[in-house]
């Protein structure tokens, strides 16, 4: 059919044979000079020749048959290797008789209509056997659902191609696979053997994924990809690592033996080894690639998003794709994503659907991922049947029209032949590819688990069969590849390999792998705390905050933009006395740019802004063209601001970014929740991640979360950030003073500036920490909450506690301490009652804890005998339970509280309720 054809596309790409071939221009959603991060995809425009065409059309119900084979075949296929499943369906759509075709009818031209030889094809008969073979055997594809023509054909192309190469593996190549399995093997039986009585979650049934991992990377390596960046869960995760990825079976053997993993001085509370990661650099014929295996926690697939954001950043790194002005360059050049799924969690796992449809969109592509389904045809206890609705764990790859590859994992050099198809594709198209790798978990759950209390007729197939890679060891034996004597050898070498490793695991010491490259000048945080110098110059600032709203001259702003935004933004600028919080921001982030780092602001509908506040995207009234003022920026280093608008999406997305800022510090990551109830759509990200990162896997990450709260009669989910659950998961303690060591900080900024310095800090430090921010709505436009000139200027920095301007401190006789928004309605009680005894401190920052700030405040007022906390939201939410034992066990006062009583949701819904409550929050703290 279309012979060569991959050369042709990769070398050529404006000739091939039997193609025409064109690039299209396409009408740009985004300005490509100021819409960092973002190309539109180049349409091709490809025609199957006239000759294929005519040769269909002349032997239509040939042709129908065969398509039937294409789009049916797997449905019959031996993918299964126990057996368990297969015989179940009968696929009439494949029955010759539907076609009107007779098994003796000759046949002749198929290599017009077919992509195998059609030499051995001479009648009906000959071309079913044929079909069968490349599609109804150990292995088949389902692929005629991508809707782009030239993708389908040369998909129906490559694999009957690579399925009637017999030689398709040299005996080399044998050799090296069957050595790497009986390693792999080795090691589960070690394991086996010296420690059985520990959860290790095995990789026995599925041994021959060694030639998923060994195609992969050789392959990359010839591809002169720079890295592969890998997410893979549990299962089979030990023996990949020791054998596959050359990691010290000491460290393993050493955790196992109740001792830490990682060297030096490390402040850490480690985790599990199923959970550990690996960076090794491979060498195959001097050709080089770096492989990433992240460190997973045990929440199903939540490390794709994290791998996924971890590929685009050291892609944005490498100038991939559209960071680089090369318009050949594709995303995926430089750098691979290569996730690993759970046959059960691949489809139960609501986050990669999530991570499927934000594969091909602006700002989070990556150019495709390889995915391999573990298919273990089991989850935990249940059996594939009960755990889905659909065919096939992989179905979800159709909603994005990605081919599926099903092999059965028996079969190690069919394993290595569906990772070569794969990876070819993933090259030409850069769209993700699934793989389906049927095979079967020989234990249970774990290696202490009975499982055939639960799936007994199943277990009784697996504990009769001989293993995948003595099977193959048997089969290469039989063709004179290896003899039994070289396999016996390599048995006994890497079983005394673990043996010497066991014996050396205390005296082990672990290599310090953290804080390396990329973080060299990082490092844990000392016990101290630390204030930062953030400001700058107001020239260079009101600079900054002018070029924020620039726009070209043939550039059509929304009228009332214009007006209220554009040149609203210019006149505060001029005056600078009313700064608001999206000038505020918009000077944060262009300074950091300014001085050369970037700046990406992530979720949902954040060019704009939920409150219709920020505009860093600004689109064009007559040509819809986007346009971001702030990568317009004259002078400086050079950074770039990535507007990201997200998917619907919090987990995924929040996990994207997680996995962006754990690889490059110098890069300011922020993610925005659309309001702060909504991040808890993302709860598994945070909990697992972001709170633990560090302390688990020694990950640091400068991560920004913005979360819009504010109890503002908008009901229960438009309310509260919850930041009670936030305060909950620090590590800040209650009777001894914070200091930087903490596993995130939270603050509840009053002041534009207060957030700007936050920002910048975010960056200039040299130790990075999750910041949570509890950030605004009604004070995005509140006259009181705006910031002036002066509280930007060199010499300013983030305030932990913001002090009362009371004229006379001595009249003072109570204390109110609040935190946000609430604090402009108290003053305003304050001025409207014309109450002088009373005092209003702010706490900006929660987390870490400022005590000392705290007690300094408290100092001045030496007749108050009354503190009260303040708050607006409901008494078993907010800070109040924070709040109290640290200020009472350390500031040596009690504390009373003020606010709403308790409740079960976040807010009322009944407009007249929320009016008196709010009324009672305001009022209450200066009558107690």
């Amino acid at each position: 059919m279309y012979r060569n054809l991959i050369k042709s596309v990769q070398y050529n790409k404006t000739k091939f044979k039997y193609l025409t071939y064109q690039t299209l221009s396409v009408a740009c959603y985004h300005n490509e000079s100021s819409y960092y991060g973002y190309r539109p995809r180049v349409k091709k425009e490809w025609k199957i020749p006239q000759t294929h065409l005519a040769a269909r059309q002349a032997n239509a119900n040939l042709n129908a048959w065969i398509n039937a084979y294409r789009v049916h075949g797997h449905r019959i296929a031996a993918v299964d290797p126990i057996k368990w499943l297969d015989g179940m369906d009968v696929v009439p759509e494949i029955e010759m008789s539907r076609y009107g075709l007779d098994e003796s009818r000759e046949l002749a031209g198929l290599d017009e209509i077919v992509s195998f030889s059609g030499s051995q094809v001479q009648t009906v008969a000959d071309l079913k056997k044929k079909l069968e073979e490349t599609y109804c055997e150990n292995i088949s594809v389902e692929f005629m659902q991508i809707e782009d023509e030239y993708e389908r054909e040369w998909f129906m192309e490559n694999y009957e191609k690579l399925m009637e190469e017999k030689e398709f593996i040299t005996v080399e190549e044998k050799r090296a696979l069957i050595t790497e399995m009986i390693k792999f093997q080795e090691f589960d039986r070690f394991m086996n053997a010296k420690l059985p009585a520990i959860k290790r979650y095995g990789g026995e049934g599925a041994e021959s994924m060694v030639a998923f991992f060994q195609n992969i990377l050789k392959n990359a390596a010839y591809e002169d990809i720079n890295s592969i960046v890998l997410g893979m869960p549990h299962r089979g995760k030990l023996s990949a690592l020791v054998t596959l990825f050359r990691h010290r079976p000491a460290r393993i053997f050493r955790k196992y033996k109740g001792l830490p993993e990682f060297g030096g001085d490390s402040n850490a509370m480690m985790d599990i080894p199923s959970h550990f990661s690996v960076s090794e650099e491979y060498e195959f014929d001097g050709k080089k690639v770096h492989l990433t295996m992240l460190p997973n926690p045990s929440h199903l697939e939540a490390v794709n998003p994290v791998s996924m954001g971890k590929t685009r950043s050291k892609q944005q790194s490498l100038r991939d794709g559209a960071f680089n002005d090369d318009l050949s360059k594709e995303f995926g050049t430089n750098v691979l994503n290569v996730i690993l799924h759970g046959d059960a969690a691949l489809p139960g796992q609501g986050i990669n659907q999530e991570c499927v449809m934000m594969t091909y969109t602006p700002n989070f592509e990556i150019g495709g991922t390889i995915h391999l389904a573990v298919n273990n045809q089991i989850g935990y206890t249940t059996p594939g049947d009960r755990a889905r609705s659909s065919r096939y764990c992989t179905d979800i790859a159709k909603s994005v029209n990605a081919p599926i590859i099903h092999v059965n994992g028996e079969h190690p050099e069919l394993v290595a032949l569906a990772t070569k198809l794969a990876f070819n594709y993933q090259r030409l198209f850069r769209k993700d590819v699934f793989i389906d790798f049927n095979c079967y978990r020989r234990w249970g759950h774990n290696e202490v688990d009975d499982p055939t209390m639960t799936s007994p007729c199943m277990y009784k197939l697996i504990r009769d069969k001989k293993s995948v890679p003595d099977q193959y060891a048997d089969k290469l034996i039989a063709e004179g590849v290896i003899t039994d004597e070289e396999i016996k050898s390599i048995m006994k070498h890497q079983f005394d390999y673990y043996a010497t490793e066991l014996t050396h695991a205390e005296e082990f010491v672990p290599e310090t792998t953290c804080f390396r490259k990329q973080w060299d000048g990082f490092g844990q945080t000392p016990g101290t705390i630390s204030i930062w110098d953030t400001g700058m110059s107001w020239e260079l600032l009101s600079y900054i905050g002018r070029s924020s709203v620039y726009t070209p001259p043939e550039f059509n702003v929304h009228p009332h933009l214009k007006k209220t935004f554009v040149n609203s933004r210019i006149k505060k600028l001029a005056e600078g006395n009313a700064i608001d919080w999206a000038t505020a921001e918009a000077m944060a982030f262009g300074s950091l740019m300014y001085q050369g780092h970037n700046v990406r602001l992530s979720g949902e509908d954040i060019g704009r802004g939920t409150f219709a506040q920020r505009h860093a995207m600004l689109i064009d009234m007559d040509t819809n063209e986007v346009f971001v003022p702030l990568n317009s920026l004259k002078g400086g280093l050079g950074g770039k601001y990535e507007v990201a608008n997200s998917i619907l999406s919090e987990e995924a997305v929040l996990g994207f970014e997680y996995g962006m800022s754990i690889d490059n510090p110098n890069n300011l990551i922020i993610w925005e929740s659309q309001f702060g109830d909504f991040y808890n759509g993302a709860q598994i990200i945070f909990d697992t991640f972001i709170s633990s990162g560090e302390t688990k896997w020694m990950h640091a990450s400068g991560l920004v979360l913005l979360l819009p709260h504010g109890m503002d009669g908008m009901a229960s989910e438009h309310s509260s950030s919850r930041m009670e659950r936030f305060l909950q998961m620090t590590d800040s303690k209650e009777t001894i003073p914070d200091d930087d060591d903490v596993n995130f900080n939270l603050i509840f900024p009053t002041t534009p500036a207060q957030y700007f310095h936050a920002m910048r800090r975010q960056i200039l430090r040299n130790f990075r920490k999750p910041l949570i921010v509890i950030a605004p709505k009604t004070m995005l436009r509140m006259s009181e909450a705006t910031s002036k000139f002066q509280d930007f200027e060199p010499g300013t920095h983030f305030l932990n506690v913001l002090p009362d301007n009371i004229s006379n401190p001595k009249d003072v006789k109570k204390i109110i301490l609040c935190s946000g928004k609430h604090f402009y309605a108290l003053n305003n009680e304050r001025i409207e009652k014309n109450i002088e005894n009373v005092a209003i401190i702010r706490i900006e920052s929660l987390c870490p804890f400022p005590v000392h700030d705290i007690q300094v405040e408290l100092a001045k007022y030496k007749n108050a005998k009354i503190c009260i906390w303040s708050q607006e939201e409901h008494r078993n939410m907010g800070a109040w339970s924070f709040i109290q034992p640290r200020f009472e066990n350390m500031c040596g006062r009690r504390i009373k509280y003020s606010g709403r009583d308790v409740a079960g949701t976040p807010a009322t819904g009944i407009g007249k309720v929320h009016a008196k409550e709010a009324q009672y929050v305001v009022t209450h703290p200066f009558t107690m």
